[in-house]
């Protein structure tokens, strides 16, 4: 059976390998990004079954990110993870289509449970 791809789409190193660390120990695939734009350029080679989006990205925001997928038609579910407290966010991030919004510092278990909210919400 194929792991399950996560894609994990933050600037911030030391957010990527704490989160790909979680992500690892509960038996998913990482596929770890420093930009939106490095991530959408492995599509072609790597399809995530499920991505973990920063909202403030340098160049293409998380959000822009998500409406490109969109526009591309790509089916992958976006989990957008964010350090700010503006409410607009929310907004914003779930109108292009996210399916959850996590504000930092959140707990594992709320990381998990969000994954498994996206890859039940493609899969139904």
């Amino acid at each position: 059976m194929t792991p399950t791809r996560i894609a994990l789409v933050d600037d911030e190193a030391s957010v990527r390998v704490a989160l790909g660390r979680l992500l690892r120990m509960a038996d998913y695939e990482v596929l770890a990004f420093a930009s939106g734009e490095e991530f959408l350029a492995a599509l072609g080679n790597c399809m995530p079954d499920c991505a973990l989006l920063d909202v403030h990205l340098p160049g293409l925001t998380g959000i822009e990110v998500q409406m490109r997928l969109q526009a591309d038609h790509v089916q992958c579910p976006v989990v957008f993870i964010t350090a700010s407290d503006d409410p607009a966010i929310d907004l914003s991030a779930l109108h292009a289509g996210g399916l959850r919004v996590l504000r930092k510092p959140f707990s594992s278990q709320d990381l998990l449970d969000s994954i498994v909210f996206a890859l039940q919400t493609v899969s139904n």
